[in-house]
């Protein structure tokens, strides 16, 4: 059993930047592979960034390369998701998630049920 809770949600102005996080317990973290996702009102629960169980890949949204990265602290059983030049466009709730069972190929992670475990998720607004 794994526990995630989100943090570090928040309302900002376009442009500005966001740091969010997700602290996960029940498992020793540097176990499984950690992942973000989002979901705006109205819209189906989309894929951000995966980071897999050593922190030695990531994968991304194409749409969001270069603006989102996300890292991990195995110590700290600990994800981030560092948010840069946010858009209105990012307003979502954000969740985490952790693969520990499932595969955790390149393709895979970017499916929502590949996950077996989800935080309850963290608003971001992001005025314009």
């Amino acid at each position: 059993q794994v526990q995630l809770v989100e943090s570090g949600g928040g309302l900002v102005q376009a442009g500005d930047s966001l740091r969010l996080s997700c602290v996960a317990s029940g498992r020793p973290g540097g176990t499984y592979g950690m992942g973000w996702f989002r979901q705006s009102p109205g819209k189906e629960r989309e894929f951000v960034a995966h980071i897999t169980w050593d922190g030695g890949s990531t994968y991304y949204a194409d749409s969001l390369k270069g603006r989102f990265t996300m890292s991990r602290e195995n110590g700290k059983n600990t994800v981030y998701l560092q948010m840069d030049a946010l858009k209105p466009e990012d307003t979502a709730v954000y969740y985490c998630a952790a693969i520990v069972w499932g595969p955790g190929n390149a393709q895979a992670v970017r499916n929502m049920n590949t996950y077996d475990y989800w935080g309850q998720g963290t608003q971001v607004t992001v005025s314009s």
